[in-house]
């Protein structure tokens, strides 16, 4: 006898129409039931798009709903703190967007909302179930590389005429409502640095607006970005190790992607020409002794099924597949809302760091 589906409401209507709502659809386990947006108009064509019963514009009407069992929030960073603490409130599971908040003090306040509760609780990091990283994660484990000496992650794009992809003055460009490349994807190789290699020592760095003038679409005028278009960070791992992480949205003709993990005994690395990497995306190793890289086969038991809709679909139903299982069997799976305060903290430190000219040390 199946259990009955877990019954989500998405609320948000950009990566949630993009993702999230698809990927609930595609899950034997969940199904969506209702669908949120700020604009009337977005709510109601979502709806109307992916077959959902109930659209609305006020979230809160959601949580007050007995066929509502949890809440996946897709909507800018600056909402999080507030729909968070409400879901928990109405007892409702939550899977919440990256990064977690604007800042430490409304992460501390949501976890701490999240274990009273005893509420499930993720932070959708979903690239933790990407079949290369899954497959990075697992050489790790087996001592691949041996004792990590120095990861390496470079993220170069952009236009070929100079300018931002998206040049307008919106949330994303401003840093107090959570905008900007060091959340928006710096937290994605955080995340990804803190499962390969453990807890952050400390962090030294700086983010930056490279272009900072941006079009104010509602009144035409310039205004001047807060939020960061790049960034430059170092971090020391606990258990030995250093770690690079720079990125750029004003490189013309930049390459995209690199990721490179060196140790003791051996390489690891990873190229894609975005910010995204396809499922089947090459994974070349090296061991000491080796005369040069070669393309390791990432093992079939992590492509469960294909899905080409969108290159963050095939990890995203896998995160909701064990999201929605962690609920059903009261597991706690990560990363949990204590990993997005994590990587918050390490964020934090960077800006503190370029505000001091030191290395900020984390717990």
């Amino acid at each position: 006898m199946s259990l009955p589906k877990l019954r989500v409401a998405v609320v948000g209507t950009g990566f949630g129409t993009t993702v999230h709502i698809p990927a609930y659809q595609s899950c034997e386990a969940t199904e969506v039931v209702a669908v949120c947006s700020a604009t009337e108009q977005r709510a109601r064509e979502a709806a109307v798009r992916f077959g959902i019963p109930v659209w609305t514009t006020d979230y809160r009407t959601l949580l007050g709903r007995d066929d509502v069992d949890a809440v996946s929030i897709a909507s800018p960073p600056f909402t999080h703190h507030e729909m968070s603490l409400a879901a928990f409130a109405a007892g409702k599971h939550v899977l919440l967007e990256k990064p977690m908040a604007v800042n430490t003090a409304e992460c501390r306040e949501m976890l701490d909302a999240a274990t009273r509760s005893g509420l499930g609780h993720m932070i959708a990091f979903e690239f933790r179930w990407h079949p290369g990283r899954l497959f990075i994660h697992q050489l790790l484990r087996e001592g691949y590389i041996g004792q990590l000496r120095h990861a390496n992650i470079t993220l170069f794009v952009g236009t070929r005429g100079g300018s931002l992809g998206s040049p307008y003055y919106n949330w994303a460009a401003r840093r107090d409502m959570g905008g900007g490349m060091l959340p928006g994807v710096g937290s994605h190789y955080l995340d990804a640095l803190s499962w390969w290699f453990g807890d952050f020592a400390g962090v030294f760095g700086g983010a930056y607006a490279q272009i900072p003038e941006r079009l104010d679409p509602t009144t035409g005028e310039n205004r001047f970005a807060s939020a960061d278009d790049g960034f430059t960070l170092q971090v020391r791992f606990k258990q030995g190790g250093w770690a690079t992480v720079t990125q750029s949205m004003a490189a013309p003709f930049g390459p995209g992607t690199r990721i490179e993990l060196y140790g003791t005994e051996g390489t690891l690395a990873t190229y894609y020409p975005g910010f995204n990497p396809a499922a089947r995306t090459p994974i070349l190793g090296g061991r000491v002794g080796d005369e040069r890289l070669r393309d390791l086969s990432i093992p079939a038991l992590y492509f469960p099924f294909e899905d080409d809709r969108d290159v963050r679909m095939l990890p995203f139903r896998l995160m909701v597949d064990d999201f929605a299982g962690a609920v059903r069997s009261n597991r706690v799976v990560a990363p949990t809302f204590e990993d997005g305060l994590r990587i918050q903290q390490a964020m934090e430190g960077v800006f503190t760091s370029m505000d001091t000219g030191r290395w900020v040390e984390l717990g």
